[in-house]
């Protein structure tokens, strides 16, 4: 999931959370590099420490000494005086002349093998080029670290009378058990934090966001059709307070504007609906109004077939008659809200009887079974299938072959389903947007308000009508009720 998908209160959550996690591995990164440098600052200077002691017990050995101190005496001053300073200090002593070679060393004889017998030659240039006359070489062996110190030592008159060597191994032991106990109680101090953080980003978050959830929920409330509430909220920040003000704001602005809106449609929506009755009414007026000129201008007492003729020109003035009534019925019907009767009704039975008015044998109908109960009314129910079904036959070609109108009824989910299909010549991808539109019709007569007039009936009821079409193939008409 992508970072900027989650909400503001989910993001300030996470991040206060990494922003804990990342400080409390931050501060546990530095306190092992402390570890690390103390740990080695701790060998170096353990090292000089008993460096310095090492050779302040040399010189007070030559100094006591009876031999003559020269480098050949070496040997004999520090014979059993090595031994004695090794043990002391707990350190390994080696001794070489200015040469390299190995003069006296304080280990056993049996594993003396393990000691150089002669420097190498980058240690002896070491020393001679260094200021203070001393080398430290680290070793790495078998996961451990060894350093071996290289220095001087001097006779009473500040000669050099050969090299001091002190192997040192770097036991990290004791204080590895010290980090590890510190790192055992960090990690428990952190869990605490964490858990802590947790807790307070939580809380937080809940907090900051609380004033914008309520925006949030106020801005997907509002509707432009209905009265929106202004949004109040006390102690508030000063961004969210302009946000407030500004929401506010655009409500009076958006009432204003829908009541302008409202009143500009409901203008149009009677200027489209006079210029329509204007034009249905038309349409019969004309051929009124030529049937009495003609009937004016022919007009003769004397004539033997007056009567048939007036009886021809009453029967055109009434059929015009019925035409302007059946425009006005269907203006009505589509302006009535058809009322919720909640009757409980066999919806098989009542699409039955709807079909009975139509003769025509390619109808077709079936349903899953022989009662489906809904609560519908029976009136809305009858005036949906027949308008289905009549536009179905409309939509078939004179000359089509097989001709085929399938009705049925099924129900599950909660919901009763009402399918007409036909074979008819289909509804062009231009069209399919304008079914539903009043007004809108293909054929020659009628107002098309036919499906409006379905659709605003299914709408009421709380149910859904959709429709599939392949041009010249047929179309599916598709309601859905729920039963309840």
């Amino acid at each position: 999931m992508k970072l900027k998908n989650l909400s503001l209160r989910t993001r300030i959550f996470i991040a206060m959370i990494l922003l804990v996690l990342v400080a409390s591995i931050l501060i546990a990164a530095v306190a092992i590099y402390q570890y690390n440098e103390e740990t080695k600052d701790y060998h170096e200077q353990r090292l000089e420490r008993k460096e310095r002691a090492i050779k302040r017990n040399i010189d007070f050995v030559i100094r006591e000494t009876s031999f003559e101190v020269i480098p050949e005496k070496i040997p004999f001053i520090f014979k059993s005086e090595i031994h004695k300073i090794a043990d002391i200090h707990n350190q390994q002593i080696n001794l070489y002349d200015m040469e390299g070679a190995l003069l006296k060393t304080s280990k056993a004889t049996f594993v003396i093998d393990s000691i150089q017998d002669c420097l190498n030659a980058h240690i002896l240039n070491e020393l001679a080029n260094t200021a203070d006359h001393r080398y430290i070489e680290k070793i790495v062996e078998d996961g451990k670290t060894y350093q071996s110190s290289y220095t001087y030592f001097m006779d009473q008159k500040s000669n050099a009378l050969g090299i001091m060597n002190l192997p040192y191994l770097e036991n990290d032991d004791f204080l590895a058990r010290e980090l590890n106990e510190f790192l055992e109680r960090l990690g428990y101090a952190y869990l605490l934090v964490l858990l802590t953080a947790i807790v307070i980003a939580f809380l937080l978050s809940k907090y900051i966001t609380k004033s914008l959830k309520t925006i949030s929920d106020k801005i997907n409330a509002t509707r432009l059709e209905k009265r929106n509430e202004k949004i109040v909220i006390d102690d508030t920040s000063e961004e969210i307070s302009t946000l407030v003000n500004s929401y506010n704001s655009m409500i009076d602005e958006l009432e204003e504007s829908a009541v302008q809106l409202a009143t500009s449609e409901r203008e149009q929506a009677w200027r489209e609906m006079a210029k329509q009755v204007a034009h249905e009414i038309k349409n019969p007026l004309t051929p009124m109004r030529l049937t009495v000129q003609n009937f004016q201008r022919k007009f003769n007492p004397e004539d033997p077939k007056i009567n048939s003729k007036v009886d021809e020109y009453s029967k055109t003035l009434i059929q015009q008659i019925d035409t302007m009534s059946s425009i006005a019925s269907a203006f009505s019907n589509f302006a009535k809200m058809p009322a919720q009767q909640n009757e409980t009704l066999n919806v098989v039975k009542i699409v039955k009887l709807a079909l009975d008015i139509f003769n025509e044998d390619y109808i077709v109908f079936n349903a899953d079974a022989e009662e489906i109960i809904a609560k519908l009314d029976r009136t809305q129910l009858i005036r949906v299938v027949t308008n289905l079904v009549k536009n179905g036959i409309q939509s078939i070609p004179e000359n089509k072959e097989n001709p085929s109108i399938v009705i049925q009824v099924t129900s599950g989910n909660g919901y009763v389903n009402i399918v007409v299909s036909d074979n008819g010549k289909g509804i062009s991808e231009e069209n399919k947007l304008k079914v539903f539109e009043p007004k809108f019709t293909t054929k020659t007569s009628g107002m098309g308000l036919g499906l409006a007039m379905v659709k605003n009936i299914v709408e009421t009821y709380k149910g859904t009508i959709s429709f599939t079409s392949d041009k010249d193939k047929g179309t599916v008409f598709t309601v859905s009720f729920p039963k309840e």
